[in-house]
């Protein structure tokens, strides 16, 4: 390629680039998006971009939607981006989602569940209609009033753990239990484990995990679950660093956890029970954590010896194609030259063209000498007369 055409290049993509962050901020007679704004207002796409991304900081998740125009799946990649060139200085220990302070917390399988049902924040309960009041502008709302609780609230499934109708989750060794898997600093490998699994449906795209889920409970796969217990709210992030010996609590951090309950017919080894599906996200991503559950239940189909018979049932499907950064990355590479590929696949289409052109004309020749011989030598025009 000459030089002339690689400075015309250059010229070329500093100006797309330019015309980018000129599109990205619009007319400027209108007031630009800040950071909070997108933070206190679109607090759901970056809980989304924080979850996918792998990085809990609201602020730079509202700087990546920011500047990816809204658009999530550029705003995630924008992130982890940023993430990979972070220290990591400690490990912290397992969040205690026991000790969780709760702004929504519901049950499907129990009405009277101890603690209470908390609807929160949440679409459940209000009609989709648009509200034409939120085009003006000076929209106030204010937050009702909270009452205090001081009520515990245990896990909803414990009532099924006492009767022992549940799989029992055995509790953890610490001296026992193997460094569990990083998939931000180690390969995914296939088969792979349950807690690679769960790390890769954390980061896996919403829209791609929702679909497998939908599978799932239409019959391709054997999973039609029942909520357990869905919860939302604050838990502390604790380290111990070794210099100190003791644990430190570095603040917190917004989740949802969700435990869906599949009824198991048994096996030779097993009684028949209820098993789970579990699903734990960044910030307020209800129906993320959903699908995770309901997926993660769907890949464990092997471990209760049940037939696989569909795609969210099948470990090398889901946990391959579920990372939108990775499957955005191929598919987008298309959009880059490919001139000399497609003029070898070009040259190769018109070869068998020929061929395929040659090999018609041949087959028209035989049946023509084969109907001449059959009508004896005459022809039609013969033999009509």
């Amino acid at each position: 390629m000459s030089y002339v055409s690689v400075k015309g290049g250059e010229k070329a993509i500093r100006n797309a680039e330019a015309l980018l962050k000129a599109r990205r901020r619009g007319e400027h007679t209108l007031p630009e998006l800040s950071l909070s704004q997108i933070k206190q207002q679109m607090s759901l796409a970056v809980d989304r971009v924080m979850c996918e991304g792998s990085l809990y900081d609201p602020d730079l998740a509202a700087l990546a939607i920011k500047q990816s125009w809204g658009d999530l799946v550029e705003a995630i990649f924008l992130l982890r981006a940023y993430r990979t060139t972070l220290p990591r200085f400690y490990y912290s220990q397992p969040i205690d989602t026991n000790a969780m302070s709760i702004q929504r917390r519901i049950s499907s399988i129990f009405k009277d569940i101890p603690g209470g049902q908390m609807l929160g924040p949440t679409f459940d309960y209000i009609h989709r209609l648009l509200d034409f009041k939120l085009a003006a502008e000076d929209n106030m709302p204010t937050f009702p009033r909270k009452e205090s609780s001081s009520t515990e609230t245990p896990r909803a499934l414990d009532v099924l753990g006492h009767e022992g109708l549940i799989q029992s989750e055995p509790p953890l060794d610490e001296n026992s239990v193997p460094e569990p898997f990083d998939l931000t600093r180690q390969p995914l490998h296939i088969p792979a484990s349950r807690d690679a699994c769960l790390q890769n449906l954390t980061r896996a795209d919403e829209g791609f995990l929702l679909s497998l889920a939908y599978s799932s409970q239409r019959g391709y796969g054997n999973s039609h679950p029942f909520a357990g217990e869905i919860r939302m709210g604050e838990v502390e992030v604790v380290i111990c660093p070794e210099e100190l010996g003791f644990e430190v609590c570095l603040g917190t951090v917004a989740v949802t956890e969700v435990q869906m309950v599949n009824q198991f017919k048994g096996s030779k080894q097993l009684a028949p029970q209820f098993t789970r599906g579990y699903g734990l996200t960044f910030g307020y991503n209800e129906r993320k954590a959903m699908a995770m559950a309901i997926v993660d239940r769907s890949l464990r189909a092997k471990e209760f010896g049940e037939e696989i018979k569909g795609p969210a049932q099948q470990q090398e499907f889901v946990l391959s194609h579920s990372d939108s950064v990775e499957a955005q990355g191929f598919v987008q590479h298309l959009k880059l030259p490919h001139y000399i590929d497609f003029q070898a696949e070009l040259n190769l289409v018109r070869k068998m063209r020929e061929e395929y052109e040659a090999d018609k004309s041949s087959s028209q020749q035989i049946d023509s000498q084969q109907i001449g011989v059959s009508d004896g030598g005459i022809s039609h025009d013969n033999k009509v007369a």
